[in-house]
């Protein structure tokens, strides 16, 4: 029976080339391309579950897409899972982030109502690899981990997500390694054009009046062919408009208080509770564009060689206005008091939920960031057929990332016009109430209501009003610069052999450069004449921003663009922590690679090592802040590991469509690029001043030890890890299957901060040290700094599958689901200690311990209907938290519904070819929850509960759009 495609025209056979390529990659080239030809394969497949009432397969749709997916995971030697496109341009999500976080064992953490990272069985990104056609490409954050929203959807024809490593593949990551595929011209084999146009709409209206809440993407792709099919090319553009909107909230302090001060909480009865003392509301709006365009072009003159060009560029913008209040609630500061108060227990504490509170003065803040990534990369890859049973490869490729961000926050107060000669001056009190009901109880959002009109621009004046005198200026600019740049070049050979357990063999070899710089350019900025609060003009005003979804009234907005140079100076700020910001990294690294390729009746796999061998370098500074002025030296660090990592993926069929799977293998992840930054700040200690005067070591033939440090290490390893992975799978039909896992890792190593000894030798002494006559100063200290520990183990199992209902109850024909099930422990005591029990034990960034997901579909009569979701349990995740900085924060569980609606105007008809589609992201406005605290730390309640601290919501995303295809 002939593959046929919507218009009817039978597609081309497979090359006879590529026939290296289909049962196992020689080189990282090769693995690329080898799953894009069993695409084509995988349509021809899929016959018996996609055929139509004439015997003819209709390739598109989503059970094409499910049956694509499925042949791919079932002709991997390696553990993989998969998404694959309906048709050009049409993946089922509308971010690749989304779509991938739908796999079995993988989630997604929403970054600002976004999925942007991904984590593999319940390792951190900084585990994985990201890959494009093969290709690692570079990052634009202080980390190796990719930002997904640089890809876009509509140029991407496939993602395969690998959990075991293939041997023939260069960089593959220690949890796993996610590579995103465009379409192979010539293997798709004719002429295709693409249009998607979508508009987009983001419930709740606009936050903040100058941030429309309304975008549209819209993308264009070609494929061709030349008559002789020997040159193939592809083309496409994906424009995005995206808006998004975050209501915040946020309680970043609790306190008890004692001792007399307490008579400022009535009723008295009251006065042992636990009372929110921080809190801040804030309405956020962005504007997210994205411009993205691919160009491929295959030659195949003969069957001897085919080479192919891969070239992709994305630029991304973002623009993000922040505006709203936040405040300090505390009856030590400036007479307040907590009056009409109640309490309620929360896991045994007294806590304060409703009130009011006299004598605070909010801080107004006025925000606007700006963020543009610009991506490039470049792959050339040729193949060469050196007879009938040895293949060449050779693959060039470059990727290049470039991140400018500029983060601004002003502040303002109610009350004018006061100078910065005292703190009270400056600020005017308010009455605030409280009901925190809803937000402890972690169902919604606190209620706030004040007493000021904190709108009303003949009130409110730009300046510092920030408790106990101020922050010390009235904003500030922080504008980080990322560059990170990676070349590779990889070699591989494949020899075949007919018969005998050895089914072919493949070496190769594999050199990548990867550079990367960060720098920060650091203003403070202050109010002119002599930083006198300033009301502000009418011409640099926006309409009020309405911070209602917390109860509260209107802020004053301002149009910082234009209102900035007109009422700020701008003055170049420089610290210790500016010059500790900024770092190079310089990393080189040869693989020799090695695989057996092995089939023995109903066993088949490989059998691969990989020799890494990996020379890094550091340049940044040792920051002298213990003399005046302040000292700083320029370092560099450079050190090399060689690592041997053997692997094995093994499948023995047991008939029927059953199969057992069996995986081992050594894998490792290189470090944070952050964190192997050569900085340093030391301090002096002066044990010899005082009483420790008369210490012994303070005495003539002494030695004392007063150096101290906080800094980057750049002689860090990389993580190193063994891996065992069991699966057992069940092919039912070429669009369903049931499939259950489990794994273990056995980390040898983990990252933590520890002290170790360091050496300070060539720095100055301060001119205040104390060093009596005959005591000598050992340059020999302790620095505080990411270092190689004592590792962990991570386990767990996955169950997944897929399911056609008509094949169970034909009444349900064109009914399906596809889900899976994880669940992931780990155990990591981070400790230099050899009694790991005594020390409490920390979760790995990115683990949840449960996470699943659900789809269900209906597909028949041109109908689509698509609902999916998703649920991963709390886990530690990475953010950006103060002054741009990365930090730890808890992450509660995270849900999410979607649902999607289409019809696609049947072949014949005066439409063919046209599909209209409706969705609609985040379909329940699920929440983005955090708590107080990162593992045992934060506050708590008397069982040991943690408090609530972060509480936001994004809105419901509806887009409505066509697809034509011809």
């Amino acid at each position: 029976m002939a593959m046929r495609d919507t218009t009817g025209r039978a597609a081309n056979r497979l090359p006879r080339t590529y026939r290296f390529g289909l049962t196992a990659a020689s080189t990282l080239a090769l693995a690329a391309l080898a799953p894009q030809v069993a695409l084509a394969q995988d349509a021809a497949a899929a016959d018996e579950a996609l055929t139509d009432a004439n015997g003819e397969i209709v390739v598109s749709g989503i059970r094409y897409s499910i049956a694509n997916s499925i042949n791919l995971k079932r002709n991997a030697e390696s553990i993989v899972e998969s998404i694959s496109a309906e048709e050009i341009g049409k993946l089922p999500d509308v971010s690749i982030a989304e779509s991938i976080a739908r796999l079995p064992g993988l989630a997604a953490q929403r970054v600002g109502g976004r999925a942007q990272s991904i984590s593999i069985r319940g390792l951190s990104p900084d585990f994985t690899t990201t890959f494009l056609n093969g290709r690692q490409q570079a990052s634009s954050g202080d980390n190796r981990s990719v930002e997904f929203d640089q890809y876009p959807s509509e140029l991407l024809q496939s993602v395969v997500v690998y959990k075991t490593p293939d041997a023939s593949i260069a960089g593959m990551g220690l949890s796993g390694s996610a590579d995103l595929r465009t379409v192979r011209p010539l293997e798709f084999g004719k002429q295709a054009i693409a249009l998607n146009l979508r508009g987009e709409l983001n419930s709740g209206g606009r936050l903040n009046k100058d941030v429309r809440n309304w975008g549209w993407r819209g993308s264009a792709s070609w494929i061709g062919q030349s008559e002789d099919g020997t040159v193939g090319w592809a083309l496409g553009y994906a424009h995005l408009d995206s808006p998004s909107q975050n209501r915040h909230v946020k309680a970043y302090n609790y306190e008890t208080f004692c001792c007399g001060i307490d008579n400022n909480i009535f009723p008295a009865a009251n006065k042992g509770a636990t009372y929110v003392t921080g809190q801040e509301a804030f309405a956020y709006s962005r504007e997210n564009k994205r411009d993205a365009a691919i160009g491929i072009l295959e030659w195949k003159p003969s069957d001897a060689i085919h080479s192919t060009l891969d070239l992709y560029y994305s630029r991304f913008k973002q623009k993000e206005v922040m505006r709203g209040s936040q405040w300090f609630s505390n009856v030590w500061a400036d007479s307040q008091t907590f009056a009409n108060t109640t309490t309620s227990t929360l896991g045994g504490t007294t806590v304060g939920v409703t009130g009011t509170t006299t004598g605070g003065a909010p801080q107004l803040r006025n925000d606007y960031n700006t963020r543009e990534d610009r991506l490039f990369s470049a792959g050339w890859n040729t193949e060469f057929a050196l007879g009938d049973h040895t293949a060449l490869v050779a693959d060039l490729s470059y990727s290049r990332n470039k991140r400018d961000e500029s983060i601004t926050e002003t502040y303002a107060g109610y009350g004018c016009c006061a100078t910065s000669a005292t703190q009270n001056a400056n600020r005017t009190f308010d009455s605030i109430g409280w009901d925190y009901t809803r937000f402890l109880a972690g169902d919604g959002m606190p209620d706030w209501s004040e007493g000021l009109n904190y709108a009303d621009a003949s009130k409110v004046s730009l300046g510092d009003r920030a408790p106990w005198g101020g922050w010390g200026h009235d904003g500030a600019t922080k504008n980080p610069h990322v560059v990170e740049k990676v070349w590779a070049a990889d070699l591989g050979l494949k020899r075949d052999f007919d018969g005998g357990f050895i089914k072919s063999v493949e070496l190769g070899g594999n050199y990548t450069r990867r550079t990367k710089t960060k720098s920060v350019d650091e203003y403070d900025l202050f109010l002119k004449n002599n930083r006198t609060q300033t009301l502000v003009g009418s011409q640099y005003l926006v309409q009020p921003t309405s911070l209602g979804f917390a109860g509260m009234g209107g802020v004053l907005a301002v149009d910082l663009p234009s209102a900035l140079p007109v009422y700020f100076d701008k003055v170049v700020y420089v610290d210790a922590n500016t010059f500790d910001k900024s770092w190079d990294i310089e990393e080189d690294i040869w693989t020799a690679k090695a695989k057996v390729n092995l089939e023995a009746g109903n066993l088949h796999g490989n059998i691969g090592l990989q020799m890494v061998h990996q020379k890094q370098a550091s340049h940044g500074s040792a920051i002298n802040v213990v003399v005046t002025p302040r000292v700083v030296t320029p370092i560099s660090r450079e050190t090399s590991y060689t690592d041997w990592l053997p692997s094995l993926n093994l499948i023995y069929e047991l008939g029927g469509g059953h199969r057992l799977r069996l995986a081992a293998s050594k894998t490792m992840a290189r470090p944070r690029m952050d964190e192997m930054r050569a900085d340093f700040i030391p301090g002096f200690g002066n044990p010899c001043s005082g009483s420790g005067g008369s210490s012994a070591q303070c005495q003539p033939g002494g030695t004392i030890h007063p150096w101290t440090a906080n800094g980057g290490n750049p002689y860090l390893e990389p993580w190193r890890a063994k891996a065992v992975d069991v699966a057992y799978e069940w092919y039912i039909d070429k669009s369903s299957y049931i499939s259950v896992a489990g794994f273990y890792k056995h980390l040898d190593n983990y990252i933590y901060q520890q002290t170790q000894a360091f050496d300070f030798a060539g720095l100055a002494l301060p001119t205040t040290a104390v060093i009596p006559t005959g005591v000598t100063v050992s340059p020999i200290g302790q620095i505080t700094q990411p270092a190689n520990g004592k590792g962990g183990k991570l386990y767990g199992f996955e169950v997944s599958g897929a399911l056609g209902l008509g094949k169970l109850v034909p009444a349900l024909d064109g009914f399906g689901i596809l889900g899976s099930y994880s669940y992931t422990k780990s155990e990591l005591h981070p400790t230099t200690s050899t009694n790991v029990k005594t020390i409490a034990a920390t979760r790995i960034p990115g683990l949840s311990g449960t996470v699943y997901n659900i789809t269900g579909y209906f597909e028949k009569w041109g109908f689509q209907a698509r609902a999916s979701y998703r649920y991963r349990s709390a886990f530690k995740g990475e953010v950006v938290q103060l002054f741009a900085a990365r930090g730890a924060t808890e992450i509660l569980a995270d849900k999410q519904l979607d649902a999607q609606l289409g019809y696609t105007f049947a072949e014949g008809s005066k439409l063919e070819g046209l599909s209209l589609l409706f969705q609609v992201n985040n379909l329940t406005d699920s929440p983005y929850r955090t708590r107080l605290g990162v593992d045992d730390g934060g506050a708590r309640t008397s069982d040991g509960s943690a408090l609530p601290e972060t509480y936001e919501k994004y809105g419901r995303q509806f887009l409505l759009g066509a697809s034509y295809r011809f």
